[in-house]
Parts: structure tokens; C-alpha cells; sequence
């Protein structure tokens, strides 16, 4: 594709108010019956200079998540930077997609080197590869960190969404999504952790993320928008995920999650980590998995592997 057209906006948008106008545009469409009948992405990326982490919200987001204090971003806390850029991209009225009730199928960040919480950064965001779903329609979001004094790209991610029931004319639909076959069978291992994910656990991210999506915050709320009850933030558990590997990763490394089965709250989560190195003992890769204890069904698998 073309390189997007940047629009530079003067400061990071308010998640609140971001969901606020989806919400209003997705009962004006109820309302008058209609749909976007767009099936092209918007040919812009979004941009904001000068963006600088707030010392409070990064010590109570790695609080949060399990992070050990430190000066150096986790690659989670810089997804929560990014994200009200992404939002502000899919918020746009030239978007295809409904941005509420927006499902979180995959993520794929590229942590390129370690990012200090002192430094200003530019972030940008855009979105691409729009394509059908056995479900709806599904899209990538790219978001990108760069230090705000050289050119160097500090940080990529690639956040792929599924607007569940949604099929754009136009948009083919095909068996299964991205030609895969379906989930592997799955036989539950022997944790190496397991949480107990309350009731508030969705709140308490939003505090730290500003991510207010209503799918995680109340029963109420998430069953106005067609789910049996409140669920956690993908990232929220991703997050938790990586805080679990430890220290032992690599300064710059790839950082992969594929979401298979939601977190409703509230519920205990199993978590097994299975850590691989060079033949000369340094850390290399580590895989996890979660399901639920009780059940047995998957919710993530993922990895994180080293770049250098």
C-alpha cells in the first residue's frame, strides 16, 4: 500500500471521549438503519510529537500488570501510549468498521530498544490490510514510537481487530480466518502461575490505560453491547504474561499474542511458561499459554522472542 498521508494532531486524544462519539454514532446508525457503506480504510495515519509517560501512571501501571519498578517502559505500558493514536484512527468518520463492541484477535509487537520514561517520543498509527472473516471483518492497526530527537523507530506494533458480525459488500469471506484450520487441541500443563482476576480487574486497567472500552467494565455495560458479562483487556493479560517472564528478556525482542477464548470476570487464569536457550545458556525465547483451570478452553497462547 501507499505510505498513509499523516495528519499531525496537536495532542493524544481522550480515549473517554473517543468511545463517547462511537457510542453516539453507533445509535445514530441504529436509529436511522444505516451503514457505513465503506469498504476502504482511510488512506492517513494519525501523528503525535512530543508524547512523555506521566512517572505516576507508569509506577501504577507496573504495579498493576507485575512489573518490576523500573525507568525503562515495558513494551505493554507503550501500547497504552499508542493506543489513544489507534483509536483516534478507527474513530475517524471515513473508518468502515464500528469501533465499539471491536474484538482484539492478535497482537505483534516489536520492543526494537529500550525506551526511557523521560524521553519524548512521536507515535503514529494507521490502519491496514482490511479483509474478511469467517466472522465479520478483520483489520490491522500499526502503531509506531519513535524517539522524538532522531529518526529511529523504538517500538512497532500490530494490533488486529474483528468487527464480529460486520461483512462489508465487497469484502469476501473466507473459510477460516488467515487459512487456518482451526484451534490445535489442547492439553492443559502444569502452571507455573495462577491469578485471580476480580470482579474490578477491567476498572483497574482502564485507570492505568485509559482504555474505558464498556465490554470491560460492568456486566451492564457488556451486555449492552451483546457479551454475557464483563471481560479483561487482552493487553491487561498479555501484559501480566510478559511481566511473567521476567527480567530475563532481551532489551530488544519480539512479543507475539494470539487472544483464542475471552476472560469473563471474575476468574482464575492458568499460566505456563516454557523458557528455551542457545546452546551457550543465554535466554533466547519463552512461550506461554493460558487457560482456565476449571474448564480446560485456552484463552492466549504467545511468545517472546529475542532480536539480538
Amino acid at each position: 500500500m501507499n505510505h498513509p498521508q499523516p495528519v499531525v494532531l496537536d495532542e493524544l486524544p481522550s480515549l473517554s471521549k473517543l468511545y463517547v462519539n462511537a457510542a453516539a454514532t453507533a445509535a445514530r446508525r441504529r436509529v436511522l438503519g444505516a451503514s457505513t457503506g465503506k469498504k476502504r480504510l482511510p488512506a492517513v495515519s494519525h501523528e503525535v510529537k512530543g508524547v512523555r509517560a506521566d512517572v505516576g501512571n507508569l509506577t501504577a501501571y507496573q504495579h498493576l500488570v507485575g512489573e518490576t519498578a523500573s525507568d525503562t517502559l515495558p513494551a505493554g505500558y507503550v501500547h497504552a501510549l499508542a493506543f489513544p493514536v489507534s483509536m483516534s484512527v478507527m474513530n475517524r468518520d471515513d473508518f468502515p468498521l464500528p469501533l465499539l463492541g471491536m474484538i482484539h484477535l492478535r497482537n505483534k509487537i516489536e520492543q526494537l530498544a529500550p525506551i526511557q520514561f523521560a524521553q519524548d517520543l512521536d507515535i503514529r498509527s494507521w490502519a491496514e490490510n482490511l479483509a474478511g472473516h469467517k466472522a465479520g471483518t478483520q483489520l490491522d492497526v500499526v502503531s509506531e514510537v519513535r524517539a522524538g530527537s532522531i529518526d529511529e523507530v523504538l517500538w512497532r506494533g500490530t494490533s488486529t481487530y474483528l468487527a464480529k458480525g460486520v461483512f462489508l459488500p465487497g469484502i469476501d469471506k473466507p473459510g477460516s480466518p488467515n487459512g487456518a484450520t482451526g484451534p490445535s487441541e489442547f492439553v492443559p500443563p502444569n502452571p507455573t502461575a495462577v491469578w485471580q482476576l476480580n470482579l474490578d480487574t477491567g476498572r483497574n486497567y482502564a485507570a492505568v490505560s485509559g482504555d474505558f472500552n464498556p465490554i470491560h467494565l460492568s456486566v451492564l455495560s457488556a451486555k449492552a453491547l451483546g457479551l454475557r458479562g464483563s471481560i479483561a483487556h487482552g493487553m491487561y493479560l498479555a501484559s501480566r504474561a510478559l511481566a511473567d517472564v521476567g527480567a530475563v528478556k532481551a532489551d530488544s525482542f519480539a512479543w507475539d499474542v494470539t487472544f483464542e477464548a475471552p476472560v469473563f470476570l471474575p476468574a482464575r487464569v492458568a499460566l505456563d511458561i516454557t523458557t528455551l536457550q542457545t546452546e551457550s545458556g543465554n535466554w533466547k525465547r519463552s512461550d506461554y499459554v493460558a487457560w482456565n483451570p476449571r474448564s480446560g478452553r485456552r484463552h492466549f497462547t504467545g511468545s517472546v522472542t529475542a532480536l539480538a
